[in-house]
């Protein structure tokens, strides 16, 4: 039948976003796609058209499933602890896998290729998902009054040390290093009692 895909959609975008994420964006190309997947260039020129589709519904596809895992991570009972399940879950994503695979929306926007504006688009809306979530979360909490900033300002700075963290980690790879900067941010943010 005309039209019909003749393989696993949700097969060969998972082995998609692999690849992508171990290559980054810039250094993937459709023939590597195809070989990855095993799926014929045609058949994913046909289906998607270019990189750039299937890149935006593998990165549709890592966000949701990103931002999730993270909100599940604010549900502790105190705003540190939170902050504290957030960074374990930030810096467990980048160091995950041998050799450690970083960190997909940063290594997407630093690469070496200017991506399209849908798919800095895409970026920007996971940060401000990032960035929402953990300003509401600050905000909501009874320790607000402990912070030194504002709710928004913290979570500004918390997504920007991330991004930074992501730097440090493919330059050092030492997960302990990471964790050390985190609690150095996290001591930082809340007010000496």
């Amino acid at each position: 039948m005309a039209g019909t895909r003749q393989f696993n959609e949700q097969e060969m975008l998972d082995k998609a976003l692999k690849l992508f994420w171990a290559k980054g964006y810039s250094d993937t190309t459709m023939k590597d796609i195809a070989e990855e997947t095993g799926v014929q260039r045609g058949s994913l020129y046909n289906a998607y058209g270019d990189k750039d589709v299937i890149f935006l519904r593998v990165f549709s596809l890592y966000r949701a499933k990103y931002v999730e895992q993270m909100l599940a991570t604010l549900q502790a009972p105190t705003l540190r602890g939170a902050l504290e399940s957030f960074f374990d879950f930030a810096i467990n994503s980048m160091t995950t896998g041998t050799p450690t695979r970083g960190c997909l929306s940063t290594k997407t926007i630093v690469g070496t290729e200017a991506p399209d504006q849908a798919i800095k688009a895409q970026v920007k809306a996971l940060l401000d998902d990032i960035e929402t979530a953990l300003s509401e979360r600050i905000s909501r909490a009874d320790e607000q009054d402990n912070l030194a900033l504002d709710p928004i300002a913290a979570a500004q700075l918390i997504v920007t040390l991330t991004r930074g963290l992501v730097v440090i980690e493919r330059t050092y790879q030492d997960k302990q290093r990471l964790q050390n900067v985190a609690h150095s941010l996290l001591s930082t943010l809340f007010k000496a009692e």
